[in-house]
């Protein structure tokens, strides 16, 4: 059984890429097959001009797939990056995320497994947050959030962060460091590593459940004989 997982993320200047990047990694180390997708990039290039290392980031992943809807109603679980905003996603993928009301209706999105990571200029500039308003997406969605809690000694080694693996910028750093990388493979791994249990019980419930019709039906077949 293989597990397909849909990594999503928006990234300006690399921080939530490198991230993203590790997630993908750690829930391909399963067997799973894992889609990393880019987000729309909404800014205009005036403003991304302005910043040098924004521009060599969008230049440098350009030829990263950008993600769809359909990813979302062909994956069997996601995680969600981005950079914090005021203590919520950034536009671009918040625009991305309002785009899915369609398979919501459809109830295409409910009861897959869903994790989320970021990245913040400042020690206390929203990480938590941000993880947490995205956790009111997925309620909505009906999603079974997998955050890594306090489960492996890796998460508390990259700053312990139990909802989701989150990255603090420094100025004189180039990404996220060695530590807050391996606790965002470890967040990959952890999500598909559920996701996998839960297709597994999904498909022994079913097998049960059909060996009981047929039995069902072979009682009441004799019963009439």
């Amino acid at each position: 059984m293989t597990v397909k997982v849909s990594v999503i993320y928006y990234s300006a200047t690399g921080s939530v890429h490198a991230l993203a990047q590790a997630v993908a990694e750690g829930a391909a180390s399963t067997g799973a097959v894992v889609r990393l997708r880019r987000v729309a990039e909404l800014a205009p290039d005036s403003a991304i001009d302005q910043n040098p290392q924004w521009r060599r980031h969008t230049d440098a992943t350009a030829s990263i797939t950008q993600a769809s809807l359909e990813d979302l109603a062909w994956a069997d679980a996601y995680a969600f990056g981005t950079p914090s905003r005021f203590g919520a996603p950034a536009a671009q993928l918040k625009q991305f995320i309002d785009q899915a009301g369609g398979l919501w209706q459809e109830g295409k999105l409910a009861n897959k497994p869903v994790t989320a990571f970021t990245s913040a200029f400042n020690r206390h500039g929203g990480n938590e947050a941000t993880i947490l308003s995205l956790s009111n997406v997925f309620y909505h969605w009906g999603s079974l959030i997998v955050p890594p809690g306090f489960t492996d000694p890796i998460v508390s080694a990259a700053g312990g962060n139990p909802y989701g693996t989150s990255h603090v910028t420094s100025p004189s750093a180039n990404g996220p460091d060695a530590a807050t990388l391996d606790a965002a493979r470890y967040q990959g791994l952890r999500l598909a590593t559920i996701t996998l249990q839960l297709l597994r019980d999904h498909v022994a419930d079913a097998a049960v459940d059909s060996g009981n019709r047929q039995g069902t039906l072979a009682r009441a077949v004799s019963r009439t004989a």
